[in-house]
């Protein structure tokens, strides 16, 4: 992947961070995600779904209350963006098995560009599956869709703002290895000096689902970790074997991620006709949704290190010091409907 990079930008000049991330996650030969399993203990990190049976299951819950709350549409469908190993949606669908009109209506459509981690959704939940490398080609119907640690993988551009100047962060080449570079942008600077993150290919896809929601209905939530606020700084990380390292170090080998500004990505789903919901940190949601009561009813059935390892787990999620805090959840819906629980109330 090094040499392929090299060989680019020698031939197109330095790339801006946002195509330096689309290559390093998604070429098709080189790419992160491509042809690997990045989740778990032999992985680089590890999600919510992973972590506790019971998130995948509460956010079963949260979707049956939302479709009650537009109305119950029939047929509609079930979307994921990134759905990983799987996990998430088999404990969606394992928590709602009982809700038999919920489950009639349903038909499942996942978001994945991975044929390796394809293969591990298909041996999870089935053939009874459509997958999509785009939301372009869903089904025009109403639809519930789940996206947790999705946009902190899309790529974001940086734009450093210092006395009144705007310099755009780029890969370039020095010494013969990747490097750090600047260059120059005309235009109006920002108000506050330092590093503007905003990304493009997220704006785009929040504002397309908002279209589709507002036009075929529907709602959905957007679980990751980011800040409620627009902000000033450097949020670009890459993750290796559950360590931190340099985002130049290994290309194609190591996540890259980024916060999420949910400001800018509700204001999309605004803008394409969503509704965007009061957002909620993890902890708040997960605890309103009842994690505390499920987690109990769950840990009796254990003893021993099973026991201490599966409270830990649920505690992990909604911890402060922990994903309780840093995560946030956002919910998106069609304009008429009911309250949709946690967000609203009535």
């Amino acid at each position: 992947m090094i040499e392929f990079l090299k060989e680019l930008i020698a031939a197109e000049g330095p790339m801006p961070i946002d195509r330096y991330m689309a290559l390093c996650l998604g070429h098709p030969n080189y790419g992160y995600y491509m042809s690997r399993d990045p989740f778990g203990a032999s992985g680089d990190f590890t999600t919510a779904p992973e972590i506790s049976q019971i998130f995948g299951e509460l956010i079963g819950i949260w979707s049956v209350a939302a479709w009650e709350a537009i109305g119950k549409p029939s047929p509609f469908i079930l979307v994921e963006f990134g759905p990983g190993r799987g996990t998430l949606m088999a404990d969606l669908l394992r928590a709602t098995s009982r809700m038999a009109e919920f489950q009639a209506a349903l038909k499942v459509h996942l978001i994945e560009t991975s044929p390796t981690l394809r293969k591990l959704q298909r041996e999870k939940l089935g053939e009874n599956i459509e997958w999509h490398e785009t939301l372009e080609t869903l089904p025009q119907e109403p639809m519930i869709f789940v996206a947790n640690e999705f946009f902190d993988a899309l790529p974001i551009r940086q734009i450093l703002n210092h006395a009144g100047q705007c310099f755009e962060r780029c890969v370039g080449v020095e010494n013969d290895a990747l490097a750090s570079q600047v260059r120059p942008l005309h235009g109006r600077p920002f108000e506050a000096d330092g590093m503007h993150e905003f990304s493009p290919v997220s704006q785009a896809v929040a504002q397309l689902l908002g279209a589709r929601i507002s036009a075929l209905g529907g709602a959905g939530i957007v679980i990751d970790y980011g800040y409620l606020k627009s902000g000033v700084g450097d949020t670009l990380q890459a993750l290796r074997g559950h360590k931190s390292c340099g985002i130049l170090e290994y290309p194609g080998a190591s996540d890259l991620t980024a916060h999420v500004d949910f400001e800018a990505l509700a204001a999309a789903f605004i803008s394409g006709g969503a509704v965007a919901l009061p957002p909620l940190t993890q902890g708040a949601f997960l605890s309103d949704m009842g994690i505390e009561q499920r987690l109990t009813t769950l840990s009796a059935k254990l003893h021993g290190k099973p026991r201490e390892d599966f409270v830990a787990g649920g505690k992990r999620l909604v911890g402060k010091d922990e994903m309780g805090q840093l995560f946030k959840v956002l919910g998106v819906a069609q304009a008429q409907r009911q309250a949709i629980y946690p967000f609203e109330t009535t």
